[in-house]
C-alpha cells in the first residue's frame, strides 16, 4: 500500500495556491526581462525640452530606443487632446503618443474637471489616460458633474477607498462610456455603474 505525503496546509488549499502563484511569478518576471519596451531612469541636470515636451530637472524615463517615456513638465502643455498644467507627469507610449498623466492639481480637460494633485506630489495623483490617438480615455472627476449629460460622480483616492472607482470612461469617440451616478438618473440609481453601448 502506497502512503500519501500530507501537509496540514493542504487542507487549507495553502500548496495549491502556491503551485498556481509561483509559476505565474516567474513567468510574469520572465516577461517584464524580455519586455521590448523597457525603460531606464536618467537624471536631468536641468530643464530639457525632449520631443516637445519641457521635462523638468529631476528624473525622466527613457526607452532603450532613446524615446521620453516619462517626465515631470515644467510649463502649461498639450497633450493629446488635453492642455496639462505645469509640474504634471506625463507617460508617452513606445512610439510617443499620449499614454497617461497624473496632474499636479485639478485641472480642466474638455468639458470637465479632473483630479489632479496629491500631497505626495503629482508622480501620487489620480492617473488620466488617453488613447494613443490622444483622445480621452479614463478620468477621475473633481466632484460630482455633468458629463455629456449624465450626473456623474467625483472620483479618485477617497472614492475608492468606498469600493471601486473606474472613473468616467469614454470611447475613442468621445462618447461618453461608463461612471458612477451622482444621483437618480432614468432608471438607475445613485451609486450604480451608468453604461451605455457606442
Amino acid at each position: 500500500m502506497k502512503s500519501k505525503l500530507t501537509f496540514p496546509v493542504c487542507k487549507n488549499g495553502v500548496i495549491g495556491f502556491l503551485s498556481l502563484a509561483l509559476p505565474l511569478c516567474v513567468l510574469s518576471n520572465m516577461a517584464w526581462a524580455v519586455d521590448p519596451h523597457h525603460v531606464t531612469r536618467k537624471t536631468l541636470d536641468h530643464p530639457t525640452e525632449i520631443q516637445g515636451y519641457s521635462c523638468a530637472k529631476g528624473f525622466a524615463w527613457f526607452f532603450d530606443d532613446g524615446r521620453l517615456n516619462r517626465c515631470t513638465v515644467t510649463r502649461e502643455t498639450a497633450f493629446g487632446e488635453a492642455s496639462i498644467p505645469a509640474g504634471t507627469y506625463i507617460a508617452l507610449n513606445p512610439d510617443g503618443t499620449p499614454n497617461f498623466i497624473q496632474m499636479s492639481h485639478d485641472a480642466p480637460i474638455l468639458a470637465m474637471t479632473c483630479r489632479g494633485g496629491s500631497f505626495l506630489g503629482s508622480g501620487e495623483a489620480a492617473v488620466v489616460t488617453f488613447y494613443p490617438s490622444g483622445k480621452l480615455k479614463v478620468c477621475s472627476l473633481a466632484g460630482d458633474q455633468i458629463v455629456r449629460g449624465v450626473p456623474c460622480a467625483a472620483g479618485g483616492l477617497i472614492a475608492s477607498l468606498r469600493g471601486v472607482d473606474p472613473g468616467v470612461l469614454f470611447y475613442e469617440s468621445g462618447k461618453l462610456r461608463a461612471c458612477k451616478l451622482a444621483r437618480d438618473y432614468g432608471s438607475q440609481h445613485k451609486g450604480e455603474r451608468f453604461v451605455q453601448r457606442q
